[in-house]
């Protein structure tokens, strides 16, 4: 998922070299996980004469027997530079009481939102599709209106596990950055809701739980990108909300920028943004 700035056309040309990542928001879930804000990482050299803009996506918001909200994007930009943005986690599929397609389907986005099937019919919606270079697809759900497994959301290095009979299906795994000196996980999916007691796994990077029957879906991890977790079966239970993103850069010391929370490790600067901000 990286890019350097000859395949990316980012940065300046002269200043401080600089490693980024940046996470978009991860996407709330109905019946299907949510799927994992996009996951970009790189290099550059940014100038110390110009100010960067930090835009830090938040995190939708849970559905209930509706499609959830996707997560907003990310971003990183300012003068002489192209903006880098990563793209919102695409929201978990609703589940229904009606087989209909377009609100069963998972949505579109860094990574995708997990199906979420429907208790009649045989229509258990399409998957959401992940960005390239960002993240993965979601998985699908049971088309059997007898079984109701929702589909895992995408997360940043693996498609969401398909729902199998009446059990949801993972969340997709997120990807490791140790840009801030330790190795953290980031942009897992959400797990898919089951139809039974089994209450199945968000993935690694702060992805929300899929809930068992007739309970909520866990809301993922804030600052992770992570998805939310799936609803039980029954309609009116609401899936977890998505996690908010992050934004991180880091360059050799010492210090040569202000803004977000400022820290130190191995020789280099980190400035961490959780919300929107300036650099």
């Amino acid at each position: 998922f990286g890019y350097n700035i000859s395949g990316f056309g980012a940065f300046a040309s002269r200043g401080v070299d600089a490693s980024f990542l940046v996470v978009a928001g991860g996407a709330g879930a109905s019946g299907g996980g949510g799927g994992a804000g996009g996951f970009l990482t790189g290099t550059g050299s940014l100038s110390t004469t110009a100010t960067y803009t930090v835009t830090v996506g938040a995190g939708g918001a849970g559905g209930s027997g509706g499609v959830a909200v996707d997560g907003a994007n990310s971003a990183l930009s300012g003068s002489g530079i192209t903006t880098v943005t990563s793209i919102g986690g695409g929201g978990g599929g609703a589940f229904s009481n009606a087989d209909n397609g377009t609100a069963n389907a998972g949505a579109n986005g860094g990574s995708g939102g997990g199906a979420g099937g429907a208790d009649t019919g045989n229509n258990s919606g399409n998957i959401g599709s992940g960005t390239a270079g960002q993240g993965s697809d979601g998985g699908t759900a049971v088309a059997l209106n007898t079984s109701q497994g929702k589909g895992g959301g995408g997360g940043a290095s693996a498609v969401g596990a398909n729902g199998s009979g009446s059990t949801g299906g993972a969340g997709g795994a997120g990807t490791a950055s140790s840009i801030t000196g330790s190795s953290v996980t980031y942009a897992g999916g959400g797990g898919g809701g089951s139809g039974n007691s089994t209450t199945a796994s968000g993935g690694s990077g702060g992805g929300g739980n899929g809930a068992p029957a007739s309970t909520n879906g866990s809301n993922a991890t804030a600052n992770t990108g992570g998805g939310g977790g799936g609803s039980g079966s029954v309609s009116a239970r609401t899936g977890g909300n998505g996690g908010s993103g992050v934004v991180i850069i880091s360059y050799a010391s010492p210090q040569r920028f202000t803004g977000g929370v400022i820290t130190t490790s191995g020789g280099n600067t980190i400035h961490t943004f959780t919300s929107s901000g300036s650099l």
